[in-house]
């Protein structure tokens, strides 16, 4: 099986690719396409995602709604699970944590990383998450962790 890590490489040296592989990921799980997600970064223990400020995402006051964040959090981690797993494992999420700090009120930049510690800790991997505004001010901050096993 063709790894999500290898079609990110194949599809991103070709001209459009991030916008095309952007598209490809939104829609293997279709609750991210609800924030359009243009993924930046992509490889192991680190990825980006930026979710553009637009109505469909935006709150009762204007900036982008918690959830979207959140999902675009989840999103960013997907991939360094994605990148990270060994092929002889498995990932699910297993929680989140975050804390929100400030307004989102511009495109967001949401980013995943993790070290080989965290994965070596497996099967409760911690995988730390951030978010922040185009002044990179922090606006969500927190953890997801994963529920990381061996295939049978």
């Amino acid at each position: 099986m063709v790894s999500t890590l290898s079609i990110y490489k194949q599809m991103t040296a070709l001209p459009m690719g991030s916008k095309a592989f952007s598209y490809f990921f939104a829609h293997k799980a279709p609750y991210f396409a609800t924030i359009k997600p243009d993924v930046m970064v992509m490889e192991p223990h680190h990825a980006q995602v930026r979710i553009p400020k637009r109505k469909a995402v935006l709150n009762h006051i204007g900036t982008v709604h918690a959830i979207a964040v959140c999902n675009g959090l989840e999103a960013a981690m997907g991939l360094v699970a994605e990148a990270t797993v060994p092929s002889t494992h498995r990932w699910l999420p297993k929680g989140m944590d975050v804390e929100y700090l400030a307004k989102s009120d511009s495109d967001i930049i949401c980013t995943a990383s993790s070290t080989q510690a965290d994965w070596d800790g497996a099967p409760d991997v911690p995988i730390t998450v951030e978010a922040k505004r185009a002044d990179g001010t922090v606006v969500v901050q927190g953890v997801i962790r994963l529920w990381v096993t061996p295939k049978n």
